[in-house]
């Protein structure tokens, strides 16, 4: 069930629509209304070209988030990868260490 809330942006009201909840969605509205605000003040700009950098800064940020996501996915998968090997070692060292022990125990019982 989409939540319904009518936000304001830059003076102008609008019906946002979402499966979000209606914080959330007055979040974002705060967000994009902070942007473009910050870009016709400091721009001198209309609405819609503060509308249109403020999308632009925010598709960047939201680009550089997702590589950003993308690299520590990879170092965790590299860690995950080390880990594996590290346990599949250590499952050799087990193995290794009751082999000689058996051997021990035989040479023991031997010169008994």
């Amino acid at each position: 069930m989409a939540n319904r809330i009518t936000v304001s942006i830059c003076g102008e009201e609008y019906t946002l629509m979402a499966e979000e909840s209606q914080a959330y969605m007055q979040k974002v509205a705060a967000l994009v209304d902070t942007r473009m605000s910050e870009m016709m003040m400091t721009g001198r700009v209309s609405r819609m070209d503060a509308a249109v950098l403020a999308a632009a800064n925010m598709a960047d940020e939201m680009l550089k988030q997702q590589n950003s996501n993308e690299n520590l996915r990879k170092q965790l998968k590299g860690y995950h990868d080390e880990a594996k090997k590290a346990q599949d070692a250590l499952s050799d060292c087990k193995r290794e260490i009751f082999k000689l022990q058996q051997q021990l125990e035989k040479l023991k019982k031997k010169d008994a």
